[in-house]
């Protein structure tokens, strides 16, 4: 077992290894290297074995032969994911609706309409994106009170970052509009429509990515 400031190194190497695969930076099918990534992380290789441990738990790394390789999320795995994401989601905002400050609820509804009049004028940057969203479904998960539901629906939605706001740029005005619509039910403590605007914002991407794949 791992001593707490051992503990501390593998999660920060985790953190910062999982923010090199969401940027692209380790692509899909890329093999990693323990040792390059000590290197380049400045840290001893035991934290990063570590890091590379819990990431192959939750699936985003796979084991081929002594090698651990990005996993390449096939559209069916994806969509696999995203039906269960669509089954877990709603109910875990359902349980956070009115368990959730009216602060922490104003900050998030501030940074998304930032976002929205950002699009209106300029391409917004990813990193900020990827912030509101991961922080609006963090602060979700917490308030439903249930560790294991949010664990679960973390793993499913960093398994499916392929197919996000990178691969679908037109959809960054209907997301913010579709995450203030969840802010707001959450806000209200209004449980049925913090359930139902979960729901509805999950069924658009579905649908939007079933658009794109048919425009091929």
């Amino acid at each position: 077992m791992l001593n707490i400031p051992d503990k501390r190194l593998a999660l920060q190497a985790y953190e910062q290894i999982l923010e090199l695969i969401q940027k692209g930076e380790i692509r899909p099918g890329e093999f990693v290297n323990e040792r390059r990534l000590a290197e380049l992380l400045e840290m001893t290789r035991t934290p990063v074995r570590d890091a590379l441990l819990i990431l192959e738990g939750e699936g985003l790394l796979m084991r081929h032969g002594r090698g651990l390789q990005v996993r390449q999320m096939h559209i069916e795995d994806y969509m696999d994911a995203l039906q269960i994401r669509s089954l877990l989601e709603p109910e875990m905002a359902r349980m956070a609706a009115g368990r959730i400050r009216t602060e922490e609820l104003a900050s998030i509804r501030a940074r998304l309409e930032s976002l929205r009049a950002t699009e209106l004028g300029a391409r917004a940057d990813r990193a900020t994106v990827r912030s509101v969203d991961e922080d609006l479904h963090d602060m979700i998960a917490e308030a439903a009170g249930n560790p294991q539901l949010g664990q679960i629906i973390r793993n499913l939605r960093r398994q499916t970052q392929m197919f996000d706001l990178r691969a679908m740029p037109e959809r960054l005005a209907d997301t913010c509009d579709e995450h203030l619509r969840i802010v707001e039910a959450l806000s209200s403590s209004d449980v049925d429509a913090a359930r139902d605007a979960m729901r509805d914002h999950l069924d658009k991407v579905r649908d939007s990515i079933i658009q794109r794949l048919t425009r091929r």
